[in-house]
């Protein structure tokens, strides 16, 4: 099952292939354990400059857990439990040092599209779509994290027809709310999520890990603590550089 999950790195830039077209990408406990194994390998890797996730098939980027997983939950502990092992996984997506991207094709749904969520930016094909019906299908709930983490991309009432009337989004509307970066016809997906990747590793990765930690911090934390981050950005030698850069020209 851990050859579902692979990693591979190309000019500087990672990727990440969920790889269950068979069961819609869904995820299973040791997809997720090896999910996590991939992210410490990048972090350290100093090469890696960008991440992309992407899903197999065309037909959904990830459907989030596998139902297998629920069948001999008995007790509302587990559920606990569960959410605390979610909450891990993407915990550890935001805390990704470099940029991350959602390649997305088709479904990003439920755990799916948590992880979208916690990435840094995401583009997708044409005729991708946006949900979590749990309304309609386990009877379950997200986190509330994981549903702050979806206010902020999405807004309350997005986020309530999500939940609550197990609506999809499609691109248009996820585009309009900023959620998506940007659409392209399935063919270009990869070539397109690659690019974006090349250009956000030319940019000033100082800044860029300061900027995610303090969204995270806002958003997940409802945290305003900023000192660490400030003093590491303006200590740093790549504003030294820069000044001294800018002074000259």
């Amino acid at each position: 099952m851990t050859d579902t999950v692979r990693l591979s790195v190309t000019e500087g830039i990672a990727q990440i292939l969920i790889a269950r077209p068979e069961r819609q990408n869904a995820m299973t406990q040791a997809m997720y354990e090896r999910l996590l194994q991939w992210l410490d390998e990048c972090a350290a890797n100093p090469a890696v400059q960008a991440l992309v996730f992407r899903g197999a098939g065309g037909r959904s980027f990830i459907s989030g857990t596998d139902i297998e997983h629920f069948a001999q939950f008995s007790q509302g502990s587990e559920g606990v439990q569960y959410e605390a092992f979610v909450e891990t996984v993407i915990d550890a997506i935001e805390r990704v040092r470099v940029p991350t991207i959602a390649a997305i094709d088709g479904w990003a749904v439920g755990g799916g599209l948590a992880i979208a969520t916690a990435c840094d930016f995401r583009v997708c094909s044409h005729g991708a779509r946006f949900g979590a019906p749990i309304a309609k299908t386990l009877s379950n709930t997200l986190s509330s994290r994981n549903i702050a983490r979806l206010m902020a991309a999405f807004g309350a009432p997005r986020v309530k027809r999500m939940l609550m009337l197990a609506e999809y989004l499609d691109v248009q509307e996820a585009t309009a709310c900023g959620f998506v970066y940007s659409a392209c016809a399935p063919e270009a997906l990869e070539a397109s999520a690659h690019a974006l990747a090349l250009r956000l590793a030319g940019l000033s990765r100082v800044t860029q890990q300061a900027v995610k930690e303090s969204i995270r911090r806002i958003v997940v934390e409802q945290s305003l603590a900023d000192q660490d981050l400030v003093e590491a950005v303006y200590g740093s030698a790549a504003f030294k550089a820069g000044v001294a850069s800018f002074l000259k020209t």
